[in-house]
């Protein structure tokens, strides 16, 4: 559209309309000059003025015809002046953005899409073809959420989603969405209802953190719809006769979960690969090839039985065969793997060179762990335990993830008894804390202190502070808001999160050359790749996975663990607070598992590691390749699409 064509579609607007655009952006600009001088968020009434100059306009025919570019003339007029607010920020040059201007913003236009989204279901859901394509898309994605470790259906994954892929083969793209979107909301809320749990515990209000549950299901969704969007796309799509970008399609779901791990939002839970954690003779070719090589094999096997019920004759015999044949594959690889001398449980555990490692599970109650007046209580049920239980000749003696419920500078006498009770076991103690350092005198200032999740060590014979580790990947809006360090007005929008800062460091403790992870740290490989490389010989994980009460969750963190253990050839100690705590030794075999919310104290001669997997090597490179394959894969897609566009035409 050129230049005189924009000014003739504007002088055709109906003047109702262009009075409308008028008088939000005199309002708008007006509020502008009237801001204030204040830094992050502030208040100010008038800022609602928008919303109410914009609802006589709601009557006017001429103005709200047709109604999407009433609204977005609205959401766009008031986002600029919100832009420009937070771009010019206040008197010290600091962005700053008014609260009620946010809330006439967007509550509006959310309200909006919402309507047009429920509009949009309730007219595919008067379609027959669509019911259909929703009610197998369900059965598919709800089977593979009880997939998912402790759950049992995992050797079934090579099969799961072939309703899924029939939809998508069968049904237009728009039917595909649909159905994939509400099936993923049923197989994110299988895989994610224990978050629910955190509302018994957490200081956010209850309603704020379910809705906030609602949107990570719908976010996670949107996934598994960009997948199902993309396959409805490529499906027909040929290049010289051949169907490239549907052949590569298993290749760029992968891409899909490896995005999905990268960036402040990354959530890697439910990869599809963590289905076969029950079977441990299904997950040694995680040591070739890794976590996304084995969704590779998992969606190719759908798609390839998906495709299979188009055809007739032998070859449609052969393709079912595929899922048997990766099956066995694997079975076939990880029994000979198994096999080996070496990799029997715990093999040569009682060597010298082995750390006899005592873990304490203390099952303190989420909800009483935070109480000022049972601080006392808990540390010492804690210490007891870690003093009475641990055997002679204990190494290192590891406390879970904030067993000390404070900032542990704040608790000399704390830090007075852990140094006694190193020297009394001739023991080193790792143990969780929070912790801090005051970077800003000025009290307006949100982040005058930075705040850490940390662990530390305390070692025999040494009164100094302890080695601190501050645990580097937080979880999103519960540790930290993502991008606060990119938007730094979002230090001042308080719900109920952590509020913490990542750490940067990944070290190595001798003797033993053990590195810690604190919880979500321990399922990142590219933190593993990192530690293996500067020398670790075994990962050391304190977690508190009582914020999730009895569910699975506690079973579905444990599972990957055990994946990166296989994956690395990296023993893993692994402590909760309340369950579940295990030793995993470098070929997955568990040893001495909890239950949840038993109180118990474990102990082992710990094997280092001594294999290299292929997977070390090769991990950053396939990881790297993934994220740049998201890339060029939908460019290709859109070259693609425009290049038979202008051939047609």
């Amino acid at each position: 559209m050129n230049t005189d064509q924009l000014l003739n579609k504007i002088k055709s607007l109906p003047k109702a309309y262009k009075i409308y655009v008028a008088i939000l952006a005199a309002i708008e600009i007006v509020l502008f000059v009237m801001r204030p001088d204040a830094p992050g968020l502030y208040m100010q009434l008038p800022q609602l003025l928008p919303a109410i100059a914009a609802i006589p306009f709601l009557f006017v025919k001429n103005a709200r015809k047709p109604f999407s570019r009433f609204m977005n003339t609205y959401g766009i007029i008031l986002f600029a002046f919100l832009a420009l607010d937070y771009t010019i920020g206040d008197k010290n040059g600091e962005g700053h953005a008014g609260l009620y201007q946010i809330i006439a913003t967007f509550i509006p236009m959310a309200l909006y899409w919402f309507s047009q989204f429920a509009c949009w279901n309730a007219r595919l859901f008067k379609q027959k073809d669509a019911r259909t394509a929703l009610a197998l898309a369900t059965i598919s994605w709800g089977f593979v959420a009880f997939a998912f470790p402790p759950l049992p259906l995992g050797p079934a994954i090579f099969v799961l989603l072939v309703p899924w892929f029939i939809v998508l083969n069968k049904f237009n793209r728009e039917i595909a969405v649909f159905a994939t979107f509400w099936a993923s909301m049923v197989y994110n809320t299988v895989n994610y209802y224990w978050i629910r749990n955190v509302m018994n515990v957490e200081t956010a209000p209850a309603g704020l953190i379910f809705l906030g549950l609602i949107l990570l299901i719908a976010y996670l969704s949107l996934f598994n719809v960009l997948a199902s969007f993309i396959y409805s796309t490529v499906k027909d799509l040929k290049f010289k006769g051949k169907a490239y970008l549907l052949a590569l399609f298993p290749v760029f779901f992968a891409s899909i979960e490896m995005f999905r791990t990268h960036g402040d939002f990354a959530f890697p839970w439910n990869h599809l690969s963590y289905t076969l954690g029950n079977y441990i003779e299904l997950i040694q070719t995680l040591s070739i090839i890794g976590i996304f090589g084995y969704t590779i094999l998992i969606v190719a096997s759908n798609q390839i039985v998906a495709y299979a019920f188009q055809l007739k004759g032998r070859k449609k015999i052969a393709l079912f065969a595929v899922p048997i044949i990766i099956f066995f594959a694997l079975l076939l690889h990880g029994s000979y793997v198994l096999s080996a001398p070496e990799a029997v449980p715990y093999y040569n555990a009682d060597k010298e060179e082995n750390p006899s490692i005592a873990m304490v599970q203390p099952s303190i109650a989420q909800g009483a762990k935070w109480s000022k007046e049972r601080f006392d209580s808990i540390v010492t049920k804690t210490f007891g335990m870690a003093m009475d239980s641990s055997k002679p000749g204990t190494n290192l003696i590891l406390l879970a993830e904030t067993a000390i419920p404070d900032h542990i500078r704040r608790q000399p006498f704390i830090l007075k008894q852990l140094h006694q009770m190193a020297d009394a076991r001739n023991a080193e103690i790792l143990t969780g804390a929070l912790d801090y350092s005051r970077i800003s005198t000025d009290v307006n200032n949100p982040r005058r202190f930075e705040i850490y999740n940390a662990s530390f060590l305390f070692t025999p014979g040494d009164s100094r502070f302890p080695q601190r580790y501050i645990k580097k990947h937080l979880v999103p809006f519960s540790e930290r808001i993502p991008f606060d360090d990119v938007f730094p007005i979002l230090n001042y929008v308080d719900l109920g999160e952590g509020d913490f800062v990542p750490g940067k460091e990944t070290p190595v403790y001798g003797p033993y050359n053990w590195t810690p992870y604190i919880c979500y740290d321990a399922i990142f490989g590219d933190l593993i790749r990192e530690a293996i490389k500067a020398g670790s010989r075994l990962m050391v994980n304190i977690t508190n996975d009582g914020w999730f009460g009895r569910s699975t969750a506690p079973y579905q963190h444990l599972n990957i663990v055990r994946l990166q253990a296989v994956t690395y050839g990296y023993p893993v100690a692994r402590l909760a607070n309340s369950g579940v705590s295990a030793f995993i030794d470098q070929y997955g075999h568990y040893d001495q598992n909890t239950k949840i919310f038993d109180t118990r104290v474990i102990q082992r001669k710990m094997p280092l590691k001594t294999r290299s997997t292929f997977y070390t090597v090769i991990g950053e490179f396939v990881e790297n390749a993934l994220l740049w394959f998201f890339v060029i894969y939908l460019v290709a897609l859109f070259a693609i699409t425009k290049f038979k566009k202008h051939n047609y035409k």
